[in-house]
């Protein structure tokens, strides 16, 4: 196993995570109306069934489950579960949304030297543990000394010149259509 004095992983940030679904329609339409995600082109060379999604600088990549009932069937909302996690700007309508929406969610509360992070949990329809929560409350702090970059932001960039637009034309015409383009910039 590598440590840290070999040297980790290359790695320059999360692209997508990959849920097994018994249905990818009840999941799509879980995943953009609720969580706000935006479908978008997967390679047609795929033999199977699933769809990918964008949004907040990550992916979602959601694959229908070979064998649907034999999925397991999670109904306890557990936060020691294993879940992905966002931050939103207010849990209050967070929580509002989800009451009117009639998905059952509970809260939990984490007090760090008087730092509250308060937490929302939820499950998608396959029952993949969600959290909402206002974690950057909390700051990161590094245990070994080394510099930690706690996050990217995700802009999108300005809108192609023409001369842009006939090169990513002719791009699209050789390979797969664009999808969506970000620039990332470092957090300050």
């Amino acid at each position: 196993m590598l440590n840290a004095k070999e040297g980790a992983l290359p790695l320059a940030s999360l692209n997508h995570i990959s849920i097994v679904c018994r249905s990818v329609e009840s999941s799509l339409d879980f995943y953009q109306n609720v969580l706000g995600f935006h479908p978008i082109r997967r390679p047609g060379s795929f033999n199977f069934d699933g769809a990918w999604l964008f949004n907040y600088g990550i992916g979602i990549h959601l694959l229908q489950s070979e064998d649907p009932e034999k999925m397991p069937r999670k109904r306890e909302i557990n936060p020691k579960d294993n879940h992905i996690s966002f931050q939103c700007e207010s849990l209050a309508l967070v929580e509002k949304k989800l009451k009117e929406l009639g998905i059952p969610y509970i809260q939990t509360r984490v007090e760090e030297g008087g730092i509250y992070v308060d937490q929302l949990f939820f499950h998608d329809p396959d029952g993949f543990m969600i959290e909402i929560c206002n974690c950057e409350n909390l700051p990161v702090i590094s245990l070994s000394g080394e510099p930690i970059m706690a996050c990217k932001r995700v802009i999108q960039q300005q809108p192609p010149s023409s001369l842009q637009l006939q090169q990513q034309q002719q791009q699209q015409q050789q390979y797969l259509p664009q999808a969506i383009h970000v620039k990332e910039e470092s957090c300050a």
